[in-house]
C-alpha cells in the first residue's frame, strides 16, 4: 500500500467534512430552482454530422439561467421501444461532452444519452459572463466577490437539472429509468444533478470534485484542479482576513451540502490515493447521502479511471 496522505479507510465512513455551511443554504437552492423554473428552456435539436446505424445524433441547445444557451450531445436509439431508459453524462473540469463514439454503447443498449457541455469549458455552451466558449480557469472562485447567486457553479449546477428535466420529460424516455454518471467534475455534477432533480434513479459518480473545499486547503492540496483557491487568496486576501467568510461563501456550491437531497441509488467509485480530489472530501458528500448507496474502492489508484469501473457502471445502469 502506498503512503497514506489522507484519513485511514476506516475513518472515511464517518467523516463529515469541515467546510462551513451557509445558514441559508436550503433557501439559496430553493430560490435557485424557482429561478430555473421561470426560464423557458427553448429546446432546439440540430442533427449532427456524426450519425450511427442504431443512433440518431443531435446537438441539443437549451436556455439556462442568465439566458445562456447551453449545449449537450443527444443520442436517441433508433430501434428502441418506448418508453426506454436514459443516461445523463457529465465531463471533467476543463473538458467537454467528448466524442459521439464514446456514447454509442449506451445507445446500442437502448438508452437515450445526453452529455452536457459545461459553460465556458471545452465544449459549445455559452458563458454569458464573457464570450461564447472557453473562459477557464477560475470557475470555482468566479463570483466570490459578488452576490452569492453570482457564483458560476450555481449556474452550472442548475444546467445539470435543466438537462435532466428535458430528458425526463421526453415522450420516449421512461422517467423511472434515468441514470447519471461522470468523473471528477463530472462526478460532482452527477451528485448535484441527482440532488436538484430527485427523479434521477441511479447515480454513479467517480471521484467527485467540488466537495469540502476547506479540507482540500487543510491538506495543502490546493493544487492542480483546486489551484485557483490559492491563487485567489494570494491575489485578493493575502493575509486571510476573510478566510472564514470565503469558505462559507464556497459552501453554497459545496456538493456535500446538496447530498442529503439525493433520492437516487448511488454507487461511487473512489481511489484512495487520489491527491486531486482527496478521498475524505468525497466521503464528506457520500456520508450525507441518505438514499441506498455503495462504494467501489480502489486502494492503489489515484485520480484516474480504474480498471473495470466503466464496465461495472454500464452493467449497473442496464439493471435499472
Amino acid at each position: 500500500m502506498p503512503l497514506l496522505f489522507d484519513l485511514p479507510q476506516e475513518e472515511l465512513s464517518s467523516y463529515q467534512g469541515v467546510n462551513p455551511r451557509p445558514h441559508d443554504f436550503e433557501d439559496y437552492w430553493d430560490t435557485a430552482l424557482a429561478e430555473l423554473a421561470s426560464v423557458d428552456a427553448d429546446v432546439e435539436l440540430v442533427p449532427a454530422d456524426f450519425q450511427a446505424p442504431y443512433a440518431e445524433c443531435f446537438h441539443m441547445y437549451f436556455t439556462g439561467t442568465r439566458g445562456a444557451r447551453v449545449h449537450a450531445k443527444l443520442l436517441r436509439p433508433r430501434a428502441a421501444t418506448a418508453p426506454h431508459p436514459a443516461i445523463l453524462m457529465f465531463h471533467g473540469y476543463s473538458g467537454s461532452s467528448g466524442d459521439w463514439q464514446s456514447k454509442l454503447g449506451y445507445a446500442a443498449a437502448g438508452f437515450t444519452v445526453a452529455a452536457l457541455d459545461c459553460r465556458g469549458q471545452g465544449g459549445r455552451s455559452e458563458d454569458v459572463g464573457g464570450v461564447p466558449g472557453w473562459t477557464l480557469r477560475g470557475h470555482i472562485v468566479r463570483g466570490l466577490d459578488g452576490k452569492p447567486e453570482d457564483l458560476l457553479y450555481r449556474q452550472i449546477f442548475l444546467d445539470t437539472a435543466r438537462m435532466a428535466q428535458i430528458v425526463l420529460d421526453m415522450d420516449d424516455v421512461d422517467p423511472d429509468r434515468v441514470g447519471a454518471t461522470g468523473g471528477s467534475q463530472g462526478g460532482a455534477l452527477t451528485l448535484v444533478c441527482s440532488a436538484l432533480e430527485p427523479r434521477v434513479k441511479r447515480a454513479a459518480p467517480v471521484y467527485p470534485f467540488l466537495c469540502d473545499y476547506k479540507r482540500v486547503w487543510d491538506l495543502d492540496l490546493d493544487l492542480n484542479a483546486y489551484a485557483e483557491l490559492r491563487d485567489w487568496f494570494r491575489s485578493f486576501d493575502p493575509r486571510h482576513e476573510r478566510e472564514e467568510a470565503i469558505f462559507t461563501r464556497l459552501g453554497y456550491v459545496d456538493v456535500q451540502f446538496l447530498a442529503p437531497r439525493i433520492r437516487a441509488e448511488v454507487m461511487m467509485g473512489v481511489g484512495l490515493m487520489d491527491q486531486i480530489c482527496p478521498p475524505s472530501t468525497q466521503y464528506a458528500a457520500y456520508n450525507k447521502i441518505t438514499s441506498p448507496k455503495s462504494t467501489v474502492i480502489y486502494p492503489d489508484y489515484g485520480h484516474e479511471m480504474p480498471p473495470d469501473l466503466a464496465d461495472t457502471i454500464f452493467q449497473w445502469m442496464l439493471e435499472m
